[in-house]
């Protein structure tokens, strides 16, 4: 093992040892659940859509963002095709066998930007919370969470311009 990966797991460790307090665990597995295939961005950048009427549309090209990260975040997976961790138990099912990047991450950042741009800035401390409840749940090392979010702000951050509806150069 090189030193990269003893500190991914050392620090992984760290993180799955807080998942012994209930309260925790209980919210990261709350966070993991509603970020189960971006369903918690896709509903805020819905629901975004359904108030804020005059931006409706950078509303929609926002969630269409998240939505986007999160697909390409599962086509790095079957490519990279790195296992979950095995010396931590996890606190929760995962929908595939895959680690890298860490979906959850992908779209939450994505969202963080994407609908951060709209002025949704509480997004972002939420999106946060769903990428270390990850670790804290033990599926991801952190850096499939640090690949997944700079996945999801990057995918998010090039569209920003697609997303306010402006066109040209």
């Amino acid at each position: 093992m090189d030193h990269f990966d003893d500190m991914d797991h050392r620090i992984l460790a760290t993180f799955r040892a807080r998942g012994a307090d209930p309260c925790l665990a209980s919210a990261a597995r709350g966070l993991s659940l509603a970020g189960e295939h971006g369903a918690l961005w896709l509903a805020v950048g819905l629901t975004g859509a359904a108030v804020d009427r005059a931006r409706r549309a950078s509303w929609v090209r926002g969630t269409a963002l998240v939505a986007g990260a999160h697909l390409a975040s599962m086509g790095v997976k079957r490519v990279v095709r790195r296992a979950r961790p095995a010396h931590a138990e996890p606190l929760v099912r995962t929908a595939g066998q895959h680690s890298f990047p860490s979906s959850h991450a992908a779209s939450a950042a994505a969202a963080a930007v994407a609908f951060g741009a709209l002025g949704a800035h509480a997004v972002a401390p939420f999106a946060a919370a769903m990428c270390l409840s990850r670790l804290v749940v033990g599926v991801h090392y952190p850096s499939d969470v640090a690949a997944g979010a700079a996945l999801g702000a990057l995918t998010a951050r090039i569209g920003t311009r697609w997303m306010r509806g402006q066109t040209g150069g």
